[in-house]
């Protein structure tokens, strides 16, 4: 699950010339203005254009400071380039650190109005629309379409005022490019070279390990005292399948000879074929920001959290009977996961020990001020967490059409920031699949989440009416909490289990 590490993020709105809004049709979802641009007007005395320092990219038009384009951005060198600006890989979110140019909606050359969507950007937590605040002529793009994790502050696009500007930005970022490409292959060369004649000793087990495998002795390194080539370095080389061309070519010209061990099992050759074909049925497939980042998070969730795991079955009868008689009598839908939600909040409400998460600044729990329940989603993209707030204060009829409503933006990544960003307890269902129980992976910052499986029919011992036991066939759902051992010990977890299973027996509690 991929969620800001950040519960309330503090975003800096500095006067900018770009803004980014989310993918919606919808005015209200436009937000996280941020500014990624910077004016350059600035000339040496030798010609050399100057820019702004690079932290003004994405804080705001630069002021008096010059400096020259941070490291690895080209620079131009004419005095006579025209006055532009440069726009930055904007930060759209607390924990964005790179992102994606999903698509360009403006083409070199457009023209570009105030309010103008100028590219989509695949950020960490949705794909956004970059949309100028300011009128101009985008004279060049840097970042083509589908480039993939371009660092935050990168330049991706120049834009001009004067139409008659763009020709000239052009031919001075493709000379620039001309220059590094040229300065680059150059470098190879003199690496090559050097990597060439970069031994002047070789050891004799050296030497025979050349001869009998036929490698081109000047383009292995040597790693040796004073120059030497070992036999750790050709037989690097030979793991590495660097061979000397005119020897590989005299084998492949060789005839193949007739089998010398006829004696071999004939079914050998299918089984090597079919392993030379197993070999090559794979496939690459690319990871979306969204899911890099909840590899990364999950990682550190595991590494750096201490999760204890409490586990406990519920009967499910009494909430079907309730979910059945809410659809007969009040024609009111929801589903097992709705009710789920409002259980957990209630018990949340009883326990608030359990409503926590550590602060690993000061090395403290730190006790939430609203129950706010964070539900899995799986997406094509990967799996988001909307938030139903304040779960606790809301009936279970508005937690159900608040929770369809969060999952359907999810799936069409149109959920904004606040929806998804904060929370202070998850809940994974995998009811619906053919799951009993499961342990999850805490999301951090929070502390807890529940894994919900799916109901199974088993017989027990049942006290009827009169007092005595009689088996019977009831419905038990397993539920499994994993916790931050640093904010939950076994009486708080104990306690909020305890609290959870009395909100499934008697479940018109949750309507009090």
């Amino acid at each position: 699950m991929a969620l800001s590490r950040l519960r309330h993020p503090v975003i800096s709105r500095a006067p900018s010339l770009f803004k980014a809004r989310l993918l919606s049709t919808t005015p209200i979802a436009r937000s996280l203005a941020r500014s990624s641009s910077v004016r350059n007007s600035f000339v040496d005395g030798d010609g050399t254009l100057l820019r702004p320092a690079p932290l003004s990219m994405f804080n705001g038009v630069c002021d008096s400071s010059i400096l020259k384009l941070p490291s690895g951005v080209r620079n131009f060198s004419s005095a006579e380039i025209p006055l532009h600006t440069v726009i930055g890989m904007p930060a759209l979110s607390p924990t964005m650190s790179q992102g994606n140019i999903a698509k360009w909606r403006k083409k070199e050359g457009d023209k570009i109005e105030v309010g103008d969507v100028i590219c989509e950007i695949e950020t960490d937590k949705a794909t956004l629309e970059f949309e100028s605040l300011e009128e101009g002529f985008l004279a060049k793009i840097l970042a083509l379409e589908g480039s993939k994790d371009v660092a935050v502050g990168q330049p991706i696009a120049v834009t001009v005022e004067d139409p008659s500007d763009i020709e000239a930005i052009t031919s001075s970022i493709s000379g620039g490019l001309e220059v590094k490409e040229e300065k680059q292959t150059h470098d190879t060369r003199n690496k090559v070279s050097t990597q060439r004649t970069s031994f002047t000793r070789i050891s004799p087990s050296a030497k025979l390990l050349i001869t009998e495998y036929g490698l081109d002795a000047s383009s292995i390194t040597a790693s040796g005292p004073r120059g030497t080539l070992l036999k750790g370095d050709v037989l690097a080389a030979i793991k590495s399948g660097k061979r000397s061309p005119k020897i590989s070519e005299s084998k492949e010209k060789k005839p193949q000879s007739p089998p010398i061990h006829p004696q071999t099992s004939p079914a050998a050759s299918p089984q090597l074929g079919s392993q030379v074909q197993q070999s090559d049925a794979y496939e690459d497939l690319p990871n979306s920001q969204i899911r890099k980042v909840i590899a990364r998070r999950l990682l550190e969730s595991k590494q750096n959290i201490p999760h204890l795991y409490l586990s406990s079955d519920v009967i499910l009868d009494p909430l079907l009977s309730f979910r059945k008689e809410l659809k007969e009598k009040h024609d009111v839908k929801v589903s097992v996961n709705d009710i789920v939600i409002k259980a957990v909040a209630v018990a949340l409400r009883n326990v608030p020990e359990a409503n926590a998460y550590w602060n690993a600044e000061k090395g403290e729990v730190v006790l939430c001020d609203s129950i706010d329940i964070s539900v899995a989603v799986a997406t094509e993209k990967g799996l988001m967490t909307p938030i139903v707030r304040n779960a606790d204060q809301k009936t279970i009829s508005s937690i159900s059409l608040e929770v369809k409503e969060l999952a359907a933006k999810a799936r069409t990544g149109k959920l904004t920031p606040d929806e998804f960003q904060g929370g202070t307890f998850s809940i994974s269902n995998l009811g619906m699949f053919p799951v009993d129980h499961f342990c999850a992976i805490i999301n951090p910052p929070q502390a807890c989440i529940l894994a919900v499986g799916r109901g199974n029919q088993v017989v027990e011992p049942v006290v009827g009416s009169d007092g005595i036991e009689k088996p019977a066939v009831v419905t038990k759902m397993n539920l499994t909490l994993s916790a931050d051992h640093r904010v939950f010990d076994g009486k708080v977890g104990g306690a909020f289990l305890s609290a959870l299973c009395s909100n499934f027996s008697d479940i018109r509690r949750l309507l009090l």
